[in-house]
């Protein structure tokens, strides 16, 4: 390989955008090829990334043509989630490093098609990673240092709300969005699933999922905008998952993490409290009610990272640092902190929603991912027949 990384983006709308902005941000990179079946996409992109004074990338309409005919590296996959699997298999077969955007697919069992893939990829030295920036943010790197560390005791629940709000204008502009097809999902799925993420990072395999799902504020689609789930995890602790697009007019994700000896809250991405008891201060034998904030002392002992000055909105801080962790682990010829296999875990939790909210009852986990509801049609849930 050559000293530059030389990186492809397939897909050039929004999250096309934001990958070739992470991708500016890292010396070493380089964007020489952007991919869309939109071909007005692909050049307006190029166009950007040459206006900022960097080499124009060359535009292909397919991704075939980009892999026989470009120089590449590295394969950032940005398309509608429906074609994430058939885009990273092929990636894979040219012998390219991938990375893929959230969610790693729509399909279960096409997941863990690319798997089993990037396992034997891996074994010839090739770097897979699904986008699962919030695994970087400084809170949720401080909240799973200390859990490893046993400074929260034994993890006994959490709490995870995605309370967000999009427009029915939102779920208009693409005939693909909104649908099972090519979405896989609403809320749960789309905007909820780096919190199923951060949640099966810090406590590990979920056992048991029960969910129910609605679509209450919106038309014309055939997923969810609500969704709310309980979750029994391997080691004990239990959990609640909330996820809405229904929310006006949009309020922040908040995850509470609880345990025997400390809690702590990321909202917004950032360490909005945290307190251990080995850290000492006022007994808390009759609790604190949230007070002894002990966040400002954890964040200390991380160095300054001058992302969190900057707009989330226009600064894809996350992005930045997992394209930095797959970097590394291309140079230094190790697998990435995600992998694919983190991914099928986040989707076989937001597979194990969908299934328990179409039943009406609890699932198991690894029901769902030995494929014993393969054959499910899901669907939204309805209110009928819980009313008496």
């Amino acid at each position: 390989m050559t000293q530059t990384i030389r990186v492809a983006i397939v897909g050039c709308g929004n999250i096309g955008r934001t990958h070739a902005a992470a991708v500016e941000e890292i010396e070493g990179l380089e964007v020489v090829a952007v991919v869309d079946e939109i071909l007005t996409a692909a050049e307006a992109l190029a166009g950007r990334i040459e206006d900022k004074g960097l080499p124009r990338p060359t535009v292909y309409q397919h991704l075939s043509d980009a892999l026989a005919q470009g120089e590449i590296d590295l394969v950032t996959v940005a398309t509608p989630s429906g074609l994430h699997i058939q885009q990273g298999l092929e990636v894979l077969a040219a012998g390219k490093h991938l990375i893929i955007e959230k969610p790693l697919d729509v399909d279960l069992t096409r997941a863990q098609e690319i798997e089993a893939a990037a396992a034997d990829a891996a074994a010839k030295g090739q770097v897979s990673s699904v986008i699962s920036q919030h695994r970087f943010d400084t809170a949720s790197v401080a909240v799973s240092q200390a859990a490893a560390d046993g400074r929260l005791g034994r993890l006994t629940s959490a709490i995870a709300s995605v309370a967000w709000w999009r427009s029915q204008g939102y779920y208009d502009s693409g005939d693909w969005r909104g649908t099972w097809a090519m979405d896989g999902g609403g809320a749960v799925m789309n905007q909820g699933v780096h919190t199923v993420d951060l949640l099966l990072s810090f406590l590990g395999k979920p056992v048991e999922i029960y969910a129910r799902t609605a679509l209450l504020a919106h038309e014309r689609m055939e997923v969810e905008d609500t969704a709310v789930a309980t979750v029994t995890f391997e080691n004990g602790a239990l959990a609640v998952l909330h996820a809405t697009t229904a929310a006006y007019p949009g309020l922040t994700v908040r995850l509470q993490l609880m345990g025997s000896a400390g809690s702590a809250v990321i909202d917004r991405d950032e360490l909005a409290y945290f307190h251990a008891a080995d850290a000492g201060g006022e007994s808390a034998d009759m609790g604190l009610q949230g007070e002894g904030n002990q966040a400002k002392d954890v964040l200390a002992g991380y160095p300054d990272d001058t992302y969190e000055a900057k707009d989330p909105t226009v600064y894809p801080a996350g992005h930045i640092r997992q394209y930095r962790d797959v970097v590394a682990a291309i140079r230094e010829g190790r697998q990435a902190s995600v992998t694919i296999s983190h991914a099928v875990q986040a989707l076989a939790a937001v597979r194990a929603v969908y299934v328990s909210a179409t039943l009406n009852q609890p699932v198991l986990f690894d029901d769902v991912v030995a494929g014993k509801y393969n054959d499910l049609q899901v669907r939204t849930g309805s209110m009928e027949g819980s009313r008496s």
